[in-house]
């Protein structure tokens, strides 16, 4: 008899040990896990389901702007990182950099590989999308001749609607930053 209540404190303890930390895993990581799924290793960027576009709100009750992605590893990788949900990016400066005014930048967690291809770019058209080290995804909002060293993303139509969705999007309460989701 104690042996059956030993074995059964001993599990109810190693559950709760392996399920304390999973309802945070979107704070920690910035994916919001999809239904059903435990943690973030159950991301399949294999899957082979082809993703030619992501939809990418600016803040978190923001209107959803469609992002077409180049035919690249990088780009498929970014979109695999979606299998598990939303990939939820702060922006940690938004107005005291230079070229501020027509880019903005997001990053991802550093644990994830991120295979790139980088180029010299000189001149931005405003929808424009780049991925730049560290693990950062650049995006132009207003046209710019800014020097950097950047592999091609994707891109967002343009329009005035999404130029004002980038540059009004609200800073976060308690946050002090601003929040981009990025998914299918």
């Amino acid at each position: 008899m104690k042996s059956k209540i030993l074995l059964t404190v001993t599990l109810a303890l190693a559950l709760t040990a392996l399920t304390s930390g999973c309802g945070r895993n979107k704070e920690i990581t910035g994916i919001e896990p999809a239904e059903n799924t435990v943690s973030e290793n159950t991301v399949n960027m294999d899957s082979g389901e082809e993703i030619n576009e992501l939809n990418v709100s600016f803040g978190d009750d923001g209107t959803p702007f469609t992002m077409h992605l180049y035919d690249n590893d990088t780009a498929k990788t970014i979109a695999g990182f979606l299998g598990a949900g939303n990939l939820r990016l702060p922006i940690y400066h938004y107005d005291d950099y230079e070229n501020w005014e027509v880019m903005q930048y997001y990053d991802i967690p550093a644990r994830y590989e991120i295979p790139h291809n980088t180029e010299t770019v000189t001149s931005e058209k405003a929808g424009e999308v780049y991925f730049a080290e560290p693990n950062r995804i650049v995006l132009f909002y207003g046209d710019a001749e800014v020097e950097g060293e950047f592999t091609r993303l994707g891109y967002f139509d343009y329009s005035e609607e999404f130029a004002a969705a980038v540059a009004d999007n609200p800073v976060l309460e308690d946050w002090g930053n601003k929040i981009v989701v990025i998914s299918k």
